[in-house]
């Protein structure tokens, strides 16, 4: 049975620029019948323009997997440090940046 697993065993590789990650602190996600598009944005105080920093494009089957192990990872974490505190009003910046409306 152990090369059974061997062979369903996938290498994955982390360069050193993707290990060092990218911060993003809002989330843009859009989507049509057969695509999610994540797009992941650095927002500078005072600063009235943002770029994407990122884009994750995931098929409606990879999402709700995401979704799943998102949910499941959230619920470990509060188990361990507490319940995370959201603020219920919206932040200070636009969340539209000239383009089409999305929700996150």
């Amino acid at each position: 049975m152990e090369e059974q697993n061997q062979d369903n065993q996938l290498n994955i590789e982390l360069s050193e620029e993707v290990a060092e990650g990218i911060f993003s602190n809002l989330a843009i996600i859009t989507h049509s019948n057969t695509e999610f598009v994540l797009d992941f944005i650095r927002v500078m105080p005072g600063v009235p323009k943002a770029r994407v920093k990122s884009r994750i494009i995931l098929t409606p089957e990879h999402t709700k997997r995401l979704v799943t192990a998102m949910l499941d990872n959230l619920e470990k974490y509060e188990a361990i440090n507490g319940r995370i505190k959201t603020q219920e009003e919206p932040p200070g910046f636009p969340m539209n940046f000239g383009g089409p409306t999305a929700q996150a």
